[in-house]
């Protein structure tokens, strides 16, 4: 249950970081619409499932990056 505090919180592990969450969320609705296409017989396309998931690290990581200075420290 840690690892998830870590995950998901700002430094002070204390406060929830809505960067962290919606990077989470992001990732698994990319990964749940690759996995519902494949359940109906659509051929996942790897190389545009990995396109989603940079794209998603990328904007996500540079959010969190730019707004650093603005957690609550411990």
């Amino acid at each position: 249950m840690s690892v998830l505090r870590q995950l998901f919180t700002g430094v002070d592990g204390f406060t929830h970081d809505l960067g962290r969450w919606s990077w989470a969320g992001s990732f698994i609705a990319v990964v749940a619409a690759a996995a519902g296409n494949w359940w109906h017989g659509v051929v996942v396309d790897i190389q545009a499932l990995a396109t989603a998931l940079s794209v998603v690290a990328g904007a996500h990581g540079a959010a969190l990056w730019a707004k650093k200075d603005t957690e609550p420290k411990p």
